[in-house]
């Protein structure tokens, strides 16, 4: 298989965006509301030194006609802020040359600042990224770093979250800028850049990862993706989609922990509806997780150790045990250990059905999940 260097996405990131680490941020506000805010404030600071002015205007000098009236002031406080500085006008009296000092001149600091807003905007906008981001590179741990974000990307996002990880523990990679625009704007951190280098990796904290979600548009993409985020990370849990079920030996050999082949399992779907519609949709109800029925993982309780697998409180399909998946009638299964974790189906509590009118809750939940059991503990 022919695996070229980078994906043929990765071709149309600008130079100038290609590995940007893209935080979430709150929606900027209205130029026109920026530039008002500015105006009202240059306004104020204005009005400010001319009332300072009008009420020392007898220490005050002009060299027109020796006196100083409302106006005068207004020239005075235009031409001082503005650093301009004619000099017809001057504060003589011990006074105002001290008002001067502790008043004109700081509000004249603060006049320029607002002149010079702009770029001082720009400048601290970069500064709290920069900070945001050391800071979040610093607390991010055993996340979750999701290579491609199209229609298989956005799917695991929506189940991972329908599972209960939340939004700040989920890292999109996209080569293209557009799609990890739409990534920050519902407030996950992304990265642009290509997958297959190990600096775009990195900048995703890949060594630090949990768990990685490789769902490029290519095969021969994601086989690269596969050995950068191993050899980066080797205790990472990979999981990655490919199109041909004949490429998925070689992205096992590649580093990753699960493959799914996309198009066979689809395939597999399309069968299976046609021969039973209803089973079509049970399936389709388990693979969506968070409603209806879910297909779940979680360790035994200690109140189930020893017993068998029908003894459980939910339908238990298979038993992990060390490396080993055995099924439900398997004879090694029962008893179950304390070291096994059981894949169960389970049916997905509600907002509607999380409580009773009382407070006491319908269902007690599995351990480790926000879903309850098929079967109560009682019967």
């Amino acid at each position: 298989m022919k695996l070229p260097s980078h994906d043929a996405a990765a071709r149309e990131v600008p130079e100038d965006r290609s590995h940007r680490v893209m935080l979430p941020r709150r929606a900027p506000k209205a130029p026109l509301r920026q530039v008002g805010r500015r105006l009202l404030m240059a306004l104020l600071v204005l009005l400010a030194t001319v009332f300072i002015v009008w009420m020392d205007r007898a220490e005050y000098h002009d060299n027109a006609d020796g006196r100083v009236d409302l106006l005068d002031c207004f020239y005075y406080a235009t031409v001082t802020l503005s650093t301009t500085g004619y000099g017809d006008i001057v504060p003589y009296g011990d006074s105002a040359r001290l008002l001067n000092i502790l008043l004109i001149t700081p509000l004249r600091v603060v006049f320029l600042i607002i002149l010079v807003g702009t770029t001082l905007e720009v400048l601290t906008e970069r500064t709290r990224e920069q900070f945001q981001l050391k800071r979040w590179r610093k607390a991010l741990r055993d996340h979750t770093v999701i290579v491609g974000f199209g229609t298989k990307g956005r799917s695991a996002v929506q189940t991972l979250r329908a599972t209960g990880l939340g939004r700040e523990r989920i890292v999109i990679v996209d080569p293209s800028s557009k799609v990890v625009d739409a990534a920050v704007a519902e407030g996950f951190a992304g990265v642009v850049g290509d997958a297959t280098r190990s600096d775009v990796l990195l900048r995703a904290e890949i060594q630090r990862a949990r768990q990685v979600v490789i769902a490029t548009q290519r095969d021969d993409t994601a086989v690269l993706v596969s050995l950068t985020a191993r050899q980066l990370n080797k205790k990472a849990n990979i999981v990655a989609a490919v199109r041909e079920e004949e490429n998925a030996p070689l992205l096992r050999q590649s580093g990753a922990d699960a493959v799914i082949t996309s198009a066979s399992a689809a395939g597999r779907l399309l069968g299976l509806s046609v021969h039973s519609p209803s089973a079509g949709t049970v399936m389709e109800d388990l693979i969506q997780q968070g409603s209806g029925l879910d297909l779940v993982e979680r360790p035994v309780v200690k109140a189930e150790v020893g017993r068998s697998v029908r003894e459980t409180d939910d339908l238990v399909v298979s038993v992990l045990r060390g490396h080993r998946l055995l099924g439900y009638d398997d004879p090694e299964a029962s008893p179950l250990q304390s070291t096994d974790r059981l894949i169960t189906i389970v049916r997905a509590t509600t907002a509607e059905e999380s409580d009773l009118p009382g407070g006491q809750p319908v269902k007690s939940t599995l351990p480790g999940t926000s879903v309850s059991p098929m079967r109560r503990v009682d019967e």
